[in-house]
């Protein structure tokens, strides 16, 4: 159930995710909330000197927490989290060939990017940005149109090697960037999966256009952000002084050290390249790119480690693109535990960490008061949550803080 904007909402008795042994009064008064208060059990009757601890199932004298308003399911134990955010997603993308969506018609894509917005609320995701592919014009209108009022930062466009020309051709395409209304340029630094091995961690800037890219940026007040596997293009995102750095699988120990120093942000989206490593799996990749994303997974549990053993922030994101992807954003949480992050560290990057990063961490990513009700309600606790099959089939209702309308009115 999607509970949009919700004008005026009460739950008592209910448990936040990743605060053990309490429940809460919350209040949730136009989209944001207004209350959130421990509750003071009451003294049961008959049981003097009740020390107002909740008591286990079936005890006498146990307290039933009240049912939330609007809630489906009378009596049940609830927990109250964060709306997750992943920072790297591609809502506009129907194909993993970007080939075979210019095979499809414009109201075909039109839909499926459609289903997207909607496959990724009901996943509890509340808010994305998009690692390119989309404007903020599309978004508004999908917003609009298909009713799913998914929060989307944007970088519109991609820089990549198309535009190595120099950089007085990149002053005009960050121009062009800049008037589609994107808060962010995300620049190609090195290869992909497309790439092969040996030349993967080249650069496709020159370290003139790279610095001028992100020096043009930041006096625009646009952030930045870089998809990289690693190699010379990490040293160059920590000294400009970028947001965050994408991937990063070839990330050294030292890098790791500079990068928690400087600040920069590093999302790795773990998850698409055991997902693309499985040549029998949803994306059902050539052998090839198969291979290249199985070394990736092999080299990016080493970099995570790095990264947490230096106290790098850490920020969720997906990197998912196609319509067999969008939906299952939860996964990323179980790659991110498998690979060394604990419950606690995983569940901040994707809500109060990602929101940070956001430059919104102080109205956004937490269960607090004033902030904005972006929130998911579970009916198990989603930090004991065995893996992200159950998390996804466990959600109750996924609530937003702001409406199709204001969303749509944005930037």
């Amino acid at each position: 159930m999607l509970n949009k904007h919700p004008k005026a909402l009460d739950y008592k008795a209910i448990r936040i995710a990743g605060i053990e042994g309490k429940r809460y009064d919350i209040s949730i008064r136009d989209g944001r909330f207004t209350s959130v208060k421990e509750t003071v059990p009451e003294e049961p009757a008959g049981q003097a000197g009740y020390s107002g601890e909740w008591l286990p199932e079936g005890e006498p004298g146990q307290r039933e927490p009240a049912q939330p308003a609007g809630a489906d399911i009378p009596q049940a134990d609830l927990w109250i989290s964060p709306g997750i955010i992943d920072l790297h997603t591609h809502l506009a993308w129907t194909d993993f060939d970007h080939a075979d969506q210019l095979k499809r018609s414009s109201s075909e894509v039109e839909a499926m990017q459609g289903a997207a917005f909607g496959a990724t609320l009901r996943t509890g995701v509340t808010t994305a940005r998009d690692a390119g592919g989309i404007t903020p014009q599309t978004i508004r209108h999908l917003v609009r149109s298909y009713g799913h009022p998914l929060r989307v930062e944007t970088s519109s466009e991609m820089l990549g090697p198309a535009d190595a020309l120099g950089t007085k051709f990149l002053e005009g395409r960050l121009a062009e960037i800049y008037a589609t209304g994107a808060g962010w340029v995300k620049i190609m630094a090195t290869g992909g999966l497309g790439a092969p091995a040996e030349k993967v961690l080249d650069p496709v800037f020159s370290e003139e256009e790279f610095d001028f890219i992100v020096r043009h940026a930041h006096a625009h007040q646009i952030k930045v952000l870089v998809h990289t596997w690693g190699g010379v293009t990490i040293d160059w995102s920590i000294r400009a002084g970028v947001e965050s750095i994408e991937h990063g699988m070839f990330l050294t120990a030292d890098q790791a050290g500079r990068l928690a120093e400087s600040r920069t942000a590093y999302v790795s989206t773990a998850s698409i390249y055991r997902i693309a490593a499985d040549p029998s799996g949803v994306l059902a990749l050539p052998q090839v790119i198969c291979d290249r994303a199985a070394r990736a997974a092999e080299a990016h549990s080493r970099a995570i480690g790095y990264a947490r053993s230096a106290g790098v922030r850490f920020g969720f994101g997906t990197d998912y693109a196609t319509p067999a992807l969008h939906g299952y954003n939860l996964q990323e949480l179980d790659t991110l535990l498998d690979y060394g992050l604990t419950r606690a560290e995983a569940w901040q990057s994707a809500t109060s960490g990602a929101a940070e990063i956001l430059g919104r961490g102080h109205d956004l990513g937490r269960i607090a008061e004033g902030y904005l009700a972006d929130a998911v309600i579970w009916n198990v606790d989603p930090f004991q949550a065995r893996s992200a099959d159950v998390l996804r089939e466990s959600i109750v209702s996924v609530i937003t803080g702001e409406s199709e309308a204001e969303l749509a009115g944005g930037r």
